[in-house]
């Protein structure tokens, strides 16, 4: 028999990262216990239910499902524990390490001796060392003896059909060579993708921030083009796609009404605060996240702008947002620039419609027929297949004048050509 058909698996945290990776493990031959807070959700998983939209979950779980419960003494049964929580940060972009401390403890309290233990939450460099680490230690546990502590930070695409934790890469980090070893073992074991060891737990600390920052700048970059080319006229995918033919040294990236989900407008500021600690400022990272903060704002400037050649004010006019999600056919809303067009256009006091087929539950309106005859003006907030043929002819039918393409995702020419007035984020 397998040496892993004997081993049990516990993963903390029942979301968008740890259920996938708990299904995972469970495919492969562990015994897994899934741990969450959440009662309603462990009674969905209990039922073999997703409690997410996810394709690769709602697939899978049917087959390989797993023990889901609220009972912390379970966690004393596991060889290989996955803490998967959220790291979040607060309302002035302050890093919130409370869950993390939090799940730290109370594995702590329950542990088997001997268990490995891998944080999978996205932290800045030092997290382990300074947090983690000594939690376990006023628990008594020796690393490295008692208790072997990793570090491998999550990597997800939600909604991706190609990637998702079954191929995607991975890197680890470990305060020991056994303990590095141990994680190198369970990973091989469960991800097809290749893993990459780091020399120092603090390395593998920081690859996932410098992969979002990467992208927070690049888009940050794409987006201060975007009003530039406003100014000028140009239109500004347009040219990035003239840019993209380049085969070199050039990657594509788009700007939008703003960045959502728990990566990208998170993990810079985790980077940013904890440089500030050891006397670093971060200028560029902190100006990318200025200027990528501030699109949700310029996309009801620019609804403003288009309100103007008809005449109309925001106060009282009724407008349409067209998705509530961060990103395209998924249900995940987290720091979804959605909720920043709510409040400023709740502070021109305009009349607002909200429709979003993949959370109807927090949509005003339940479909889009509804929101479209609802609607003066339309802001396009996330671009879901469901909105794809959105064209002129319809918006013209309902009598919709202005629509605001938040994404740059429909046909810009073809309703034009319908007399509706149309604005992209820079075209």
């Amino acid at each position: 028999m397998n040496n892993k058909m004997n081993k049990t698996v516990c993963v903390i945290g029942l979301g968008y990262v740890g259920l996938p990776l708990a299904i995972r493990a469970k495919e492969k031959g562990y015994d897994v216990i899934g741990f969450d807070l959440d009662k309603e959700k462990i009674n969905s998983i209990n039922k073999k239910i997703s409690p997410i939209k996810d394709s690769f979950i709602e697939k899978k779980l049917s087959s390989f499902s797993i023990k889901a419960t609220c009972d912390v003494k379970l966690i004393s049964k596991a060889d290989i524990v996955l803490i998967c929580v959220p790291t979040p940060v607060d309302s002035f972009h302050n890093p919130d390490l409370s869950p993390v401390r939090d799940a730290c403890n109370m594995v702590a309290s329950n542990l088997k001796r001997g268990a490995l233990v891998i944080l999978e939450s996205t932290v800045n460099p030092g997290v382990s060392e300074e947090i983690v680490r000594p939690i376990f230690e006023n628990k008594n546990h020796k690393i490295g003896q008692d208790v072997f502590i990793a570090h491998c930070p999550e990597r997800i695409n939600p909604g991706d059909p190609k990637w998702n934790v079954t191929n995607i890469p991975r890197v680890v980090g470990a305060f020991t060579k056994k303990g590095l070893k141990k994680a190198l073992k369970f990973y091989t074991s469960i991800v097809d993708g290749k893993i990459k060891e780091m020399k120092h737990i603090r390395e593998a600390e920081a690859c996932k921030v410098v992969e979002n920052s990467f992208r927070d700048i690049n888009i940050a970059f794409v987006n201060e083009l975007a009003k530039s080319f406003d100014a000028l006229n140009i239109d500004v995918k347009d040219v990035i796609d003239g840019a993209a033919t380049k085969p070199f040294s050039f990657m594509p990236h788009y700007p939008s009404c703003g960045i959502g989900g728990h990566c990208i407008p998170v993990d810079p500021y985790y980077l940013i605060e904890r440089a500030k600690q050891a006397g670093f400022d971060h200028k560029f990272l902190r100006t990318s996240r200025t200027i990528n903060n501030s699109m949700p704002e310029y996309t009801v400037e620019l609804l403003r702008n288009k309100l103007n050649e008809i005449k109309k004010p925001l106060n009282g006019t009724a407008i349409g947002i067209l998705g509530i999600a961060y990103k395209a056919n998924v249900d995940d809303d987290r720091e979804s620039p959605f909720y920043d067009i709510v409040k400023i256009l709740q502070k021109y006091r305009a009349k607002i419609y909200t429709f979003d087929p993949y959370l109807i539950e927090k949509s005003n309106c339940k479909s889009l027929k509804t929101i479209l005859g609802k609607s003066t003006a339309i802001i396009l907030a996330t671009d879901h297949k469901e909105f794809k043929n959105i064209n002129g002819k319809i918006l013209k039918k309902n009598r919709v004048r202005i629509i605001i393409d938040g994404k740059n995702f429909l046909n810009k020419d073809e309703i034009l050509k319908n007399k509706i007035i149309y604005k992209g984020i820079g075209r």
